[in-house]
């Protein structure tokens, strides 16, 4: 009745698998480390050195603490007013002091910021001449449960975040790197832990399916 051409198709063993719901609700945290964290670890660690001197973090000093060396003060970023870490209580959007620090580690936030060139400009900002912003934004990710549907504004690509902080800093003071590929996007959505992936796969970058962002701009 289909015709000679038609032939049925058996589906693959792989897609029967695949529920509508994802193995964790939070990125894999409670099965683990989510797969956008391998990746940040692997950013920051390749440019450790530029972590000195006073080093600003936002919500908290995880990243400072863990690949600082030389660091002389920490600073913590935040506009909650209740956070007992916070150093500097402000929106980034909006106005913040100047010339802070010496580097800034700026990892998945951008995308919970409307104003995002407002707040990549106020970034240039709080470093003082010489200092560098380590930023990472998300490329592929699920809408964050807390602050929600409202309040999860972007996904980026190398393009957006070439033309934004290029834009901001000038083109030949960034560098933009992307981490990921269709595997690892594929279990990060679904909320599998790095715990229980192959790392040979995750360290396989492929440019057209990054999982996250990762930016290195310096102040001159």
């Amino acid at each position: 009745m289909f015709g000679p051409r038609w032939r049925r198709r058996v589906r693959p063993a792989w897609l029967t698998a695949l529920g509508t719901r994802p193995a964790s609700d939070h990125w894999g945290f409670d099965r683990g480390t989510p797969v956008d964290r391998y990746y940040i670890a692997q950013f920051l660690a390749e440019h450790r050195g530029d972590i000195h001197g006073r080093v600003l973090e936002v919500r908290d000093s995880e990243y400072t603490d863990r690949f600082g060396a030389g660091v002389i003060a920490r600073e913590v970023l935040d506009i909650d007013a209740a956070n007992p870490r916070a150093t500097i209580v402000a929106d980034l959007a909006a106005n913040v002091p100047g010339e802070r620090c010496d580097c800034f580690i700026l990892t998945q936030t951008l995308q919970f910021v409307y104003n995002v060139r407002a707040a990549v400009m106020n970034a240039r900002g709080l470093l003082c001449p010489g200092g560098v912003l380590l930023a990472t934004m998300p490329a592929v990710r699920r809408i964050a449960p807390r602050p929600g549907l409202d309040a999860d504004y972007w996904r980026f690509t190398r393009a957006s975040c070439t033309r934004l902080f290029g834009d901001v800093f000038g083109a030949d003071a960034v560098s933009v790197r992307t981490y990921g590929n269709v595997y690892a996007a594929t279990a990060f959505l679904r909320g599998m832990a790095l715990e229980e992936l192959s790392r040979r796969k995750l360290d396989r970058h492929d440019p057209y399916f990054p999982v996250i962002i990762a930016v290195r701009a310096e102040r001159w």
